[in-house]
């Protein structure tokens, strides 16, 4: 049954619009991690926690092996990004498989995400291990449930609606990761006034990411529901090898899917780029331009809070000039920005106008770029095809901090170790013109929807 038979009269309508705005708060509760932990909290304290434990020459020892204290966050996020690329594929294919995309696996990284995160209020001390490993569980379940997340999309919203919806998701994002890491900024801005250490600020900022992730994720646990009955393993069948057939299958799907092979290619080029900018923005205003670590707090706050407009105003331009379009036209802008901060960026004025362009283009990139993934999915293969989406944004984010690295190595300046960014998007851009939509849509034996696309 199609989207539009299920939903087509009154009470249809009415309840695609509760699951849609329930799924819209999935985004809402997991950004809290995203802002809070990942981006802002957790790296700097668990650098303090290991450094503690490390002894004279400054090493720590995880399972024997010597690691530097400062490096031992980074090495930790690394293997969070590479235990996503092995696994998410194949919980992406047993969930298709088995029609558990809600009530299971959902539920499942949800909690397990947000269970693991507050727990990290014991963080002290010196238990760097115990960071490290909460961490690893809750970005690996973080990631896993961003794949289930995004698999319900095609679901609840119709090929002419998903640009409103994704981009409605990501724009609430945005606003709740933005508000629940000013109200922790503040927390630990004031913990003196209140009778708090800064060390017990940071670790109840890190925990109220984990309460705010698993309350608000009641919402949508609430309102979305599975399409199919659960489907039982066979006799003699096992979930890992079940798992294993069904991910060969997607891939050989994808493989003799041209078009759709294009996109995930130039995605994961322009994605990595825009990652890396997000990533080293801070670092070079930092160094670049003199910018204090407060005003960059600040520019911090400030990208969420416009990017959820940003979201909103570019599902109103690919409703003007199409998704792909409006896609070209936000790579556009990421390359003029790279290109304005090697050549021209100088004050710190000019430093905020510049994040406040980045934060416009930012959601709106993301959130059509999902959108338009999903009209390339093969019915009931939503999550296999979203688990190969994460791992095109995920399995190569080292390549662009690569690049900029080894520019600001041989060069010594960061200006032209930003501007070394300007391959990831035009190579991109280049990738994303050779992109057949309507053909991508054909392939995976979907009606093309009317419209521009």
């Amino acid at each position: 049954m199609d989207i539009l038979s299920e939903y087509g009269n009154d009470c249809g309508k009415r309840q695609r619009r509760r699951e849609q705005v329930g799924w819209y708060f999935y985004d809402w509760a997991s950004s809290a991690f995203s802002t809070t932990v990942a981006t802002v909290f957790l790296g700097p304290y668990l650098t303090t926690v290991a450094t503690a434990a490390a002894d004279a020459r400054g090493f720590v020892y995880p399972l024997g092996v010597p690691v530097r204290a400062g490096a031992f966050f980074p090495y930790i996020v690394s293997l969070s990004v590479l235990l996503q690329v092995a696994l998410l594929p194949i919980l992406g294919a047993l969930a298709d498989y088995s029609h558990r995309k809600k009530k299971q696996w959902l539920v499942v990284c949800a909690y397990g995400g947000a269970l693991t995160t507050m727990g990290m209020y014991f963080l002290h001390g010196t238990h760097y291990l115990l960071g490290g490993t909460l961490f690893l569980l809750a970005n690996l379940s973080f990631g896993a449930s961003v794949v289930f997340y995004n698999a319900f999309l095609p679901e609840i919203a119709s090929p002419a609606q998903r640009n409103a919806v994704s981009s409605m998701g990501w724009a609430l994002g945005y606003l709740g990761g933005g508000l629940l890491l000013a109200l922790n900024l503040g927390l630990v801005a004031h913990a003196s006034h209140l009778g708090l250490t800064t060390s017990q600020a940071v670790r109840l900022s890190l925990a109220s990411a984990g309460v705010w992730w698993g309350l608000f994720t009641l919402l949508p646990l609430a309102r979305l529901r599975n399409r199919q009955p659960i489907r039982q393993l066979t006799p003699g069948e096992h979930y890992l090898t079940v798992g294993f057939r069904q991910l060969r299958h997607t891939l050989r799907q994808v493989w003799h899917a041209p078009h759709t092979r294009r996109f995930l290619a130039a995605y994961l080029l322009y994605n990595d780029g825009i990652q890396t900018v997000i990533a080293l923005t801070s670092q070079f205003g930092q160094e670049a331009l003199g910018v204090p670590i407060s005003t960059l707090t600040t520019l911090i706050l400030l990208v969420q809070f416009v990017a959820f407009f940003g979201a909103l105003l570019f599902n109103r331009v690919a409703k003007a000039v199409g998704t792909k379009r409006a896609i070209v036209i936000s790579l556009l802008l990421w390359t003029g920005t790279v290109v304005y901060a090697y050549g021209f960026l100088q004050t710190i004025p000019q430093f905020f106008v510049l994040g406040a362009i980045i934060a416009l283009v930012l959601g709106g990139s993301q959130a059509l770029s999902r959108s338009l993934y999903s009209l390339m999915i093969p019915p009931g293969q939503e999550a296999a095809y979203y688990s190969l989406y994460e791992v095109s944004e995920r399995g190569t984010s080292w390549l662009g901090p690569l690049c900029f690295g080894l520019a600001l190595q041989f060069t010594g300046s960061y200006r032209l170790a930003i501007l070394s960014l300007v391959l990831f998007f035009v190579g991109g851009l280049v990738l994303l013109s050779i992109v057949n939509v309507c053909q991508a849509v054909i392939e995976a034996g979907n009606a093309v929807p009317q419209g521009s696309v």
